[in-house]
């Protein structure tokens, strides 16, 4: 009771490979604060769960997917992240294949889409909250883990090509890769 207690909140970052981009799934918020504005799913963390109960639960109610594994990010703590009220946000970050994503809009959203990293990062994007932050945060993340963990494999089918994972992780790193038979063909570039 001698002490103010702030709000905690989990925030989901649930990335894809669609149409050879790294992609976001997305809301458009619903309520006051930044109505209709896109924001990264999440939810409050109600007394009685934990972090990650939260984060499975916000994804379901927000994005209708289940059964997808979350490692957390990051907590961000900065005064003014949030108009509301003192919030603490822990963000939670998924690599899905897309053959899993199966979207359906959840409570407190007008929308649900995959959105491409490098647009929703564009200075011209306007995203709730300290969202952007997050999001160049967890791309970063992306990047480095795919320089020495196997974390290109979250994206793939469970049967798939060298060339489709090269292409993974071209997308991953911002590099384009030489076959040992030169260049890649057109028909290897439109796959994911």
């Amino acid at each position: 009771e001698d002490y103010e207690q702030p709000s905690v909140a989990v925030d989901l970052l649930v990335f894809t490979i669609e149409e050879a981009a790294l992609k976001l799934v997305m809301i458009r918020r619903e309520e006051k604060r930044f109505q209709n504005k896109l924001a990264l799913p999440g939810v409050f963390v109600n007394i009685r769960e934990s972090l990650e109960e939260a984060a499975y639960r916000g994804i379901e109610e927000e994005t209708g997917l289940t059964d997808i594994y979350l490692e957390q990010l990051y907590t961000w703590g900065d005064l003014e992240r949030d108009p509301r009220m003192r919030i603490i946000s822990v963000s939670y970050m998924a690599l899905v294949p897309i053959h899993k994503i199966h979207l359906s809009k959840g409570k407190r959203t007008t929308q649900v889409s995959l959105y491409p990293v490098e647009e929703l990062l564009a200075e011209e994007t306007e995203i709730a909250f300290d969202h952007k932050k997050m999001i160049a945060c967890a791309r970063e993340r992306i990047k480095n883990k795919t320089e020495y963990t196997d974390v290109a494999f979250a994206f793939l089918p469970e049967e798939f090509t060298l060339p489709q994972l090269q292409r993974i992780y071209e997308i991953l790193l911002g590099n384009k890769y030489k076959t040992s038979a030169g260049e890649r063909s057109e028909e290897h570039t439109s796959e994911l």
